[in-house]
């Protein structure tokens, strides 16, 4: 490693060192590697999803175990986040990071999608993430610092098939952190937004059909995507950076960009995606 570029990986591992971060959906994909990483620079990581046991197991096989927490939560009943954000300060003194990643995805067309299943992704995706938001803030402000890291989509960017509610929840999401952004940065407090498009986790096995059950299968774009640990490296660069917002992903978040320069053609070219 060379001497500027093993300058640089300090600086970066620095970054992290000894703050503390808090992450939602740790307990699978995206969220696991976030915490495996984060360890590994020296975080103090807080584990949070609705699997306890899960949760503690993924502790056990991190970097400095004894560094780290675990704060069981359902997005979908948010009434106690005051109390566990409470909980997170009491312990550490401090809350640095919000890295807001837990969420639920779709697949089920409109016309088959009853209106309770709208209400409980939009539920999970965009209001349990607000109410965390906002049961964190008033630690950030009295300290003065503090970083908001949501996991949008790029179906937060554009709509696409089978996707309608969780489209909308992601496309919620950057409204108001955007918002957030402008007000809360005499603060101290920055917001990054990521946009990650074909990942290599379970998200469509988990994801809710037109029944609200689980749709239970392998999409061939989760796949065929980009793995996880690559999406989390590229995540934590933008992170560093302070980047306001960043796209993860291989060929497919181009199609951002040709949605905002050539339009016509990103609508020819979008409806001939598979939807899985």
């Amino acid at each position: 490693m060379g001497f500027f570029l093993a300058l640089r990986y300090k600086e970066f591992k620095i970054m992290f060192e000894n703050k503390v971060v808090w992450i939602t959906g740790a307990s699978s994909g995206i969220g696991i590697e976030m915490a495996r990483q984060l360890a590994n620079k020296g975080a103090k990581v807080v584990l949070s999803s609705r699997n306890e046991d899960k949760l503690r197991e993924i502790q056990l096989n991190l970097t400095n175990p004894e560094f780290h927490m675990v704060i069981p939560l359902d997005l979908e009943q948010n009434s106690a986040f005051d109390q566990l954000a409470q909980r997170v300060y009491d312990q550490y003194g401090q809350i640095d990071f919000l890295f807001n990643n837990g969420g639920l995805s779709q697949r089920s067309n409109v016309r088959e999608t009853p209106l309770e299943v709208d209400r409980r992704i939009m539920e999970i995706n965009y209001f349990g993430n607000v109410a965390l938001t906002k049961a964190v803030l008033p630690f950030m402000e009295s300290q003065k610092s503090g970083h908001i890291v949501v996991i949008s989509s790029i179906a937060g960017k554009f709509g696409f098939f089978l996707r309608s509610a969780y489209s909308a929840s992601k496309h919620a999401l950057h409204g108001f952190y955007e918002s957030l952004r402008l007000e809360e940065e005499q603060f101290g407090i920055n917001v990054t937004i990521a946009c990650p498009g074909k990942i290599n986790t379970a998200i469509s096995l988990n994801a809710l059909n037109s029944s609200g059950e689980k749709h239970g299968e392998m999409d061939h774009n989760q796949e065929t995507g980009m793995s996880a640990e690559d999406c989390v490296a590229i995540l934590l660069k933008a992170v560093e950076k302070n980047k306001k917002e960043i796209l993860i992903g291989n060929k497919e978040i181009k199609a951002v960009t040709l949605k905002r320069f050539f339009p016509k053609l990103f609508w020819k070219v979008i409806r001939k995606q598979s939807a899985t």
